[in-house]
């Protein structure tokens, strides 16, 4: 090890205990969340396709997890043995994926939650809007600007990476200007946070004021309830705790945001369940339609969850 680059060295080493703790939970993440997402995004392209706003919306969500998962072996070769002989590149794509996810996930959990509510609230004014065309076209918009946020990042990655003293990776800090970067990604993440618990009181507001006539055209209103408590679960124990350490970042007190980019990658697993939580109506083939318009746009997207 070149010793003379201590003091402005980027890697930082890895203590024994938490080295051990995140090839554990990398390892469990990517046993449970690759069968799990490459299986959902199967079936969501097999059984149901494009067809509606929200299947658009939870095969990017599938995808955006997928490519997590794809990255985690790389992370757990590296926790298990703290060596990395794969060069600065592949450990820079490995750090961006990772980061793209957290960003694409929230988005996408953030665009399911605001299209249940608008189906459930305005359920025949926004029919014309609620199309599989807008959503294939606002998660366009999505992937191609966070990509393109992601070119300043990557560029102090693959530095600061180069400048390591030893083969390393997952332990790089990147110098001065990335806290703007983590002050707004936290900002960012709050506000999507906010948007959700909007969403979610106002579908509780608005099933609860449904007489019971109208209610049972919804299949059933827990589900739809119990789904945004899912989508709020993500946000609250995998982004939340992440984004308030991002608010309290730099250099001198970074050292726990390894810990909770480890929890953050358990949300992969975890949005799977969205697809599930209706087995039967996942399961469901893709012709089945309904003549209600109002039954039609909520069922569509509890279908889809």
């Amino acid at each position: 090890m070149n010793m003379s680059g201590n003091l402005t060295d980027p890697c930082t080493p890895v203590d024994r205990d938490r080295q051990v703790a995140s090839a554990v939970v990398y390892g469990l993440v990517l046993v449970v969340g690759l069968p799990l997402n490459t299986l959902s995004l199967w079936i969501l392209l097999r059984s149901h396709g494009f067809r509606s706003p929200c299947a658009v919306l939870m095969v990017n969500l599938a995808v955006s997890d997928l490519l997590l998962a794809l990255s985690l072996p790389l992370r757990v070769y590296f926790y298990a043995t703290l060596k990395w002989p794969f060069g600065a590149a592949t450990c820079t794509a490995a750090i961006v994926l990772f980061r793209v996810n957290i960003r694409t996930s929230s988005i996408f959990i953030t665009l399911i939650s605001v299209d249940r509510m608008v189906a459930l609230v305005f359920p025949l004014r926004s029919r014309s809007l609620r199309t599989s065309a807008c959503a294939l076209k606002c998660c366009a918009v999505v992937w191609i600007l966070i990509s393109i946020l992601c070119i300043p990042e990557i560029m102090k990655l693959y530095g600061s990476l180069k400048q390591c003293s030893r083969a390393s990776c997952f332990e790089v800090k990147t110098p001065g200007k990335d806290s703007i970067f983590a002050l707004s990604q936290a900002i960012f993440l709050l506000i999507l946070l906010l948007v959700n618990i909007v969403s979610t009181v106002v579908v509780i507001i608005t099933l609860r004021k449904r007489p019971s006539a109208d209610a049972a055209k919804v299949n059933n209103k827990m589900n739809v309830i119990l789904i945004f408590v899912i989508n709020m679960l993500v946000f609250t124990i995998f982004f939340l705790p992440f984004t308030l350490r991002l608010l309290l970042y730099n250099e001198n007190n970074g050292k726990h945001i390894p810990a909770l980019v480890c929890l953050a990658s358990v949300n992969c697993c975890l949005d799977p369940l969205i697809y599930y939580f209706s087995l039967d109506s996942f399961w469901q083939d893709k012709g089945k339609k309904q003549t209600d318009a109002g039954t039609h746009s909520l069922s569509r997207t509890m279908e889809m969850s």
